[in-house]
């Protein structure tokens, strides 16, 4: 289940018609969620919330960045600001996503207690999907996205927030996906994730080509 806002791996619908929304072409299941899930599944059974730029996400993510750098200290591979709120003048959920390379992510007893010493919950698990980890703030809405160095994702991750912050036309185009799918009841946000793949499949595609 590809937890992180901004990242997905199917197939594309190049190019966005204007009075439709995408159509998906990932669906993640209730069953795949609950067994990712750390705790229990709390269902959205509503609309999502999107903002207007706020220039203070980096401030939050530096925030967080220093409560996590001093919890793993070496253990920090890399720490990085992804997904919308890392795009200044992208309209986003007001959720911080940060990406955080750790030398094993497989290895949970070389860094989860230190980061539940800090006061991060462990939310999501995802041994098949590259080992992918999400851990949730204390007292900031924010994402934790765990990988090991190398993994194909963080390549992705960074490719898509670099291209959107240099191109005006692919950020607008993600910004008018997000809204209009905002405008949707859904019963769990990974249900609005999964709608937004193509869209983000087709920019990724464009962002490899350069």
């Amino acid at each position: 289940m590809p937890a992180p806002e901004d990242a997905t791996d199917d197939t594309p619908m190049v190019g966005a018609v204007e009075d439709q929304p995408p159509v998906a072409t990932r669906v993640t299941t209730e069953e795949e969620m609950r067994a990712s899930h750390v705790g229990p599944l709390a269902p959205l059974n509503g609309r999502i919330v999107i903002a207007e730029y706020d220039p203070a996400w980096p401030q939050l993510f530096a925030r967080e960045a220093e409560r996590i750098r001093a919890a793993l200290g070496d253990r920090v591979v890399a720490l990085e600001h992804v997904g919308s709120t890392s795009v200044p003048g992208l309209a986003a959920k007001p959720r911080i996503d940060m990406l955080l390379i750790v030398p094993n992510s497989a290895g949970e007893p070389g860094y989860v207690p230190a980061m539940e010493a800090a006061g991060y919950t462990l939310h999501i698990r995802e041994p098949e999907w590259y080992e992918h980890r999400v851990f949730n703030g204390p007292d900031t809405d924010v994402n934790i996205h765990v990988f090991s160095p190398g993994c194909p994702e963080v390549t992705r991750m960074l490719r898509f927030r670099d291209w959107l912050r240099s191109h005006p036309a692919d950020r607008q185009l993600y910004e008018q996906t997000k809204r209009r799918l905002a405008q949707q009841e859904w019963q769990y946000t990974q249900n609005y994730a999964d709608a937004k793949t193509a869209v983000v499949k087709a920019i990724l595609a464009r962002a490899q080509q350069g």
